[in-house]
């Protein structure tokens, strides 16, 4: 198994999936979303797996999703809970080079507003406030490289800096 993957992690809302997808482009890799082959297995939208199976069934799908992993030269989307997934998140580090995607709580909440229906991981009662504080300490320990958010309106920077901090070249 090679460990030539990118594989983002980071607050839903954070540009994982956009960012990934430019990456792809701009340096030949493959790009997987893990969002999407959850729902490709169970064949359900994740947001149904969390109103019908509950929060730990669901964590429980993306770990052995992250964990069954097997690709190369791919930019990995994670879903924002992936890091709540010790074994998944240990065979991620293993097969490529994980990139923290940082963006700040405010900008989050003001690009997450349907959050409801979205398909995010939250236990009764959480905010995304709640949610932020709670997985920002685990990104950090995950991340071989973080990458803070500056400027929403020019993904071409941030995937500009990514590409830099990897070594990679358009």
């Amino acid at each position: 198994m090679n460990n030539n993957n990118i594989i983002l992690i980071g607050m839903p809302g954070s540009g994982k999936s956009t960012l990934g997808v430019l990456l792809a482009k701009y340096s030949g890799y493959s790009f997987v979303d893990l969002d999407l082959i959850i729902t490709k297995k169970t064949g359900k939208k994740l947001q149904k797996i969390l109103d019908q199976d509950g929060y730990d069934a669901f964590l429980k799908i993306e770990n052995q999703v992250g964990k069954e992993l097997d690709c190369e030269k791919t930019i990995v989307a994670t879903g924002g809970s992936m890091v709540l997934s010790a074994e998944g998140m240990e065979h991620l580090k293993k097969i490529g080079t994980v990139v923290y995607i940082n963006v700040p709580i405010d900008e989050i909440i003001r690009r997450v507003t349907n959050v409801a229906t979205r398909g995010i991981a939250f236990k009764d009662g959480e905010t995304l406030n709640d949610v932020f504080k709670e997985r920002t300490p685990l990104y950090e320990k995950y991340a071989d490289v973080t990458v803070d958010f500056e400027n929403a309106s020019n993904l071409e920077e941030t995937v500009d800096k990514i590409m830099e901090k990897l070594n990679l070249h358009k």
